[in-house]
């Protein structure tokens, strides 16, 4: 079972959940480039200048492991990121869970991303000019636990600490990345984990997910925000359960 990490995080963000899996799993968590304790020189810009090069890490990693048919558990940007690889090399993913998916943030015609084209060049641009600023002002809004700031306090660590040139670059792909057409391609078995009044993916993007991937299962937790795996372990452990066994 592979657990990828998010926009901003790091593979310490999955430790609430990983552990409950490593009984009967090979679990195996690592950092994208630029976040957490990765390889900075590792970083290529024009590797990273779409999504498609954090899929092909993961493929590498999948490789160099000898794993096949794993459970791919891929958080926020990493769930299209994991959609990307499985399509490339389907034999190692018999399932994907996707946590808070989205395949393109930015609205389109009959499409709701849950941003306009202003509010993502908004948002780039205020990560361009104050990375940690950005990363104090936005951090609450996605966490969405407005009664536990300590969970908004450590994403807004996690952020200040993800290189920050990196960062603006990965945000910038994550946030104008349009997937939408790889979905009806997925073979693998598919999950979706959708929080309610989630700022980052809302609950209409979560069911378009569910109805472009064939034979996908929609959850939708009781938790909020866009972070699941910190604010509500529980609720991912068991709804993750319910669909490997």
């Amino acid at each position: 079972m592979i657990f990828s990490h998010g926009f901003g995080c790091d593979q310490n963000m999955w430790r609430f959940v990983a552990p409950a899996f490593e009984a009967d799993f090979k679990t195996v968590l690592f950092d994208h480039v630029g976040a957490g304790r990765s390889d900075l020189t590792a970083y290529d810009a024009g590797k990273y200048s779409s999504l498609a090069g954090y899929a092909d890490d993961l493929l590498k990693i999948c490789r160099a492991l000898g794993l096949t048919q794993t459970v791919f558990v891929g958080h926020s940007v990493s769930a299209m990121i994991g959609v990307i690889a499985s399509l490339q090399a389907p034999e190692l993913f018999e399932s994907l869970v996707l946590v808070g998916p989205s395949p393109r943030y930015i609205n389109d015609d009959g499409y709701l991303g849950g941003f306009s084209a202003a509010d993502i060049d908004e948002l780039l641009t205020s990560l361009d000019d104050n990375h940690m600023g950005w990363s104090a002002a936005m951090a609450p809004a996605i966490m969405g636990n407005p009664d536990r700031p300590e969970l908004s306090e450590e994403l807004t660590n996690s952020f200040c600490r993800t290189d920050p040139e990196i960062a603006k670059a990965f945000a910038r792909v994550t946030f104008t990345s349009d997937n939408r057409s790889d979905l009806p391609n997925v073979t693998a078995r598919t999950l979706i984990l959708q929080c309610r009044n989630d700022v980052i993916a809302c609950e209409e993007v979560g069911e378009f997910v569910h109805r472009q991937i064939p034979n996908s299962q929609l959850v939708v937790l009781n938790a909020s925000g866009h972070c699941p795996n910190l604010s509500a372990p529980d609720e991912v452990i068991s709804a993750i359960r319910r669909f490997v066994r």
